[in-house]
């Protein structure tokens, strides 16, 4: 069994350069180009990456749960975010305009059946991939569940999470005026998308701090300030899909249409002490998924790099390798 720890891995000594080999800059329209990378086996197994937010980007880290000598290992930024242009745009930027572009990578890179693979946001947008083209995944994995939903955003922009961060929350809320507590998710779009470049860098270093803080179950807290153009794209493209209820025209959409998808096989990984992203999706997502296996992780959180986390991935991966050779 190989494993993941912190930022080390044991396939990380086959990429001194941590360098993909093969990188472009794909035009998906609407005035959006992704930047796409390709890493590992060109014959291997295709395994495409979900980065979560929505604006996160991907990283190099990211390759790391793959064995490259199996894998063909696909990553790209979303729309908005990390080096896909325009930076920290909403415009044209919706769950489905992500799931067209994922295909479109898929169709481009000459693609029939790939691995999905996505956490946190990325695990909502695996879902909602799958559940669009399942005759083109192999098999689905899923990290710290997000099903986009309001009880979800409830409990962390709503004050559930502050119950055991007070002092976070107090941190969080501080500079909005109370009679806007209602509804937080609001209250920062008016600034995050003000217009004043100075009051929109400031709010999104408040929000992201939030979510960075309760990110690991080792956090006791205290984060800096995040680099401002990732506070920025993280900031806006979450706030801007939450604002819009994820683009579902329902909430629950994800498990209302599990059926969609009842014959691709699925493993989730999900700590069990996840403050982002709660277990109680992930074990919703299972019961009514019966191709998939769940592995709640102890002493784990939300964070990919989690040792926990990252050394069920890692097993799942190799095994997901094995069974599809």
């Amino acid at each position: 069994m190989n494993k993941v720890s912190g930022q080390k891995s044991a396939y990380s000594y086959l990429y001194p350069q941590i360098s993909p080999n093969d990188q472009r800059m794909l035009d998906v329209g609407d005035g959006h180009s992704l930047y796409v990378e390709q890493s590992g086996n060109p014959n291997g197994i295709p395994v495409v990456v979900l980065h979560g937010g929505p604006g996160g980007g991907c990283s190099p880290f990211m390759r790391r749960f793959f064995d490259p000598a199996i894998y063909r290992i696909i990553l790209f930024d979303q729309r908005g975010c990390g080096r896909s242009t325009p930076f920290a745009s909403v415009e044209s930027n919706t769950t489905w305009h992500l799931v067209a572009d994922i295909e479109r990578i898929r169709v481009t890179l000459g693609i029939a059946q790939w691995v999905v693979f996505g956490g946190s946001w990325g695990a909502t947008l695996g879902l909602t991939y799958t559940q669009a083209h399942p005759d083109c995944v192999i098999h689905l994995v899923l990290r710290g569940v997000f099903l986009g939903m309001q009880t979800e955003l409830d409990w962390f922009y709503g004050g559930g999470a502050g119950r055991f961060w007070p002092d976070l929350w107090e941190d969080f809320v501080r500079e909005i005026p109370k009679h806007e507590h209602d509804n937080l998710i609001a209250a920062f779009h008016r600034r995050l998308f003000s217009g004043d470049v100075a009051v929109e860098n400031h709010f999104a270093k408040i929000w992201s701090k939030w979510e960075n803080a309760l990110a690991a179950i080792g956090s006791n807290g205290k984060v800096g300030d995040p680099p401002i153009q990732f506070a920025r794209a993280i900031s806006r493209l979450e706030n801007h899909y939450f604002s819009n209820h994820v683009f579902f025209e329902q909430d629950g959409k994800l498990l209302n249409d599990i059926d969609e998808m009842a014959h691709v096989p699925g493993s989730i990984v999900q700590g069990r002490f996840d403050m982002v992203c709660p277990p109680k999706s992930a074990y919703a997502v299972h019961k009514r998924w019966p191709n998939s296996v769940l592995h709640l992780v102890g002493l784990a959180g939300h964070a990919l790099s989690e040792t926990g986390i990252a050394a069920k991935l890692v097993e799942t991966m190799d095994h997901i390798g094995r069974v599809v050779r």
